[in-house]
């Protein structure tokens, strides 16, 4: 089960920062002027061992205060039906606003969990100052310093008491989900595939209103399909409808064994797609690209290739992945999009034998060693694949502190070299013979 944290609150309080702290990114630009969020910052955070994706929700710049408001009071209600647990962030600074108002009245309408969380107290004067957020209605506040990070684990502590609990496989088929943008095609690839209209299709963007599973049994395949086209609701505020589409592709993609991201042929690879790419990548998933809507491009003998590397290139590093190029419309190599996913769910399930791991892995590390570092050498002694859920491989050896990451990249990229691991993030862990 997925556990989704979104960050509310009216702009210039401090999201982007506190999101950039749990995340322990630089992601999200951090700026004085109120509304500098745009795009919407999705990205994965841990506290002792529960995993979880925090959601900046963002500010909108637009000319219009109404349109200004109109476009948080949105985010704030689409993050309350579709988040685990709500972060309400206010400024100690300020004090309470009419937005602030407004905010925490749809709050306190909802079921879920909030957290008042009050910004910028740094000092005991400002502690002080930060009782008045009690009368905001919603319960305890937590009072912290995005910028210097004191106060988040005493909120994080009581935030994941809320998590719902991770579910132990339901149903032992594969599960893949298909993602992308909205309208690249995603419902009408499942109605090729299942040879019926299960879904409606429009050529209106975010016709889907949720998440559908189906149940997929044909020409010896058999999975759990999962379309994620995600709710768009009729609104003014058209960067909303990305929000929506966002928080459920994340849900639907945290229960998926693999990912197939589609993308669209005309627009080609765009930022949204490179941020689910690396959350499934983040999230240990296998990925299979589908370049949809390939009728339509004007092609000659190294179109293919080209379109390939430009989507690589936007990817790395994480390059090992297939890349299939269909048309849904003309049902042009629909069935090799199953057949690649079906192949990176088995590589993910791979196990290597450790004698067959260390007969191929020994000779390329004596070959090329690990470098030395302040006149000390790193003697690896063997090799062993970890028993998880994606592939992990541990290396024992005398001072796995001297490993650095380019070493780990290439041993990673000799891992794949060797044994099939396409489609499938791999994770590399040095240790103490």
């Amino acid at each position: 089960m997925s556990n989704i944290v979104a960050i509310v609150g009216r702009p210039n309080v401090g999201k982007s920062t506190l999101y950039n702290r749990l995340t322990e990114t630089r992601k999200a630009i951090v700026d004085d002027y109120s509304g500098v969020t745009r795009d919407r910052h999705y990205g994965v955070a841990e506290w002792t061992d529960k995993h979880f994706t925090v959601i900046d929700t963002g500010g909108y710049v637009a000319h219009s205060d109404d349109v200004f408001e109109a476009a948080i009071r949105e985010q704030v209600v689409i993050a309350i039906e579709e988040a685990t647990v709500i972060l309400f962030m206010v400024d100690v600074v300020t004090g309470i606003t009419d937005l602030d108002d407004d905010i925490a009245k749809l709050l306190r309408r909802s079921q879920k969990p909030v957290f008042v969380v009050v910004n910028k107290v740094d000092n005991n004067q400002r502690l002080t100052d930060a009782s008045i957020f009690y009368s905001l209605g919603l319960g305890e506040i937590y009072p912290l310093s995005s910028m210097s990070g004191s106060g988040t684990g005493e909120l994080l502590d009581e935030v994941i008491k809320h998590f719902e609990p991770e579910d132990e496989d339901e149903n032992q088929l594969p599960k893949y989900a298909i993602v992308g943008r909205p309208n690249v095609g995603k419902s009408s690839l499942i109605n090729a595939l299942i040879g019926r209209e299960r879904n409606i299709v429009t050529p209106i963007a975010g016709t889907t209103r949720d998440s559908i599973h189906i149940h997929y049994n044909q020409f010896g395949h058999e999975f759990m399909l999962i379309d994620t086209a995600g709710l768009r609701k009729k609104t003014k505020v058209k960067e909303n409808i990305e929000f929506y589409s966002v928080m459920r592709t994340i849900k639907a993609l945290e229960e998926a064994d693999v990912v197939i991201l589609m993308i669209d042929a005309v627009e080609g690879i765009e930022s949204q797609d490179i941020n689910i790419f690396h959350l499934a990548e983040k999230n240990k998933k296998g990925i299979v690209i589908l370049v949809n809507k390939w009728d339509l491009i004007e092609k000659n003998t190294k179109t293919t290739s080209v379109f390939e590397e430009q989507i690589y290139q936007k990817i790395a590093p994480f390059t090992d992945v297939p890349i299939v190029f269909t048309s849904v419309v003309e049902k042009q190599r629909i069935y090799k999009s199953l057949e690649a996913a079906s192949k990176v769910y088995e590589n993910k399930l791979k196990k290597i034998p450790t004698s067959k791991l260390n007969d191929v892995m020994l000779p390329i590390i004596e070959n090329f060693p690990p470098p030395a570092v302040k006149g000390k050498y790193v003697k690896i002694k063997y090799v062993t694949q970890i028993n998880a859920s994606s592939p992990m491989f541990a290396f024992f050896c005398n001072l796995p502190q001297y490993v650095k990451e380019p070493y780990k990249r290439f041993v990673e990229n000799k891992i794949r070299e060797n044994f099939d691991f396409t489609g499938v993030p791999i994770q590399i862990f040095f240790r103490q013979k």
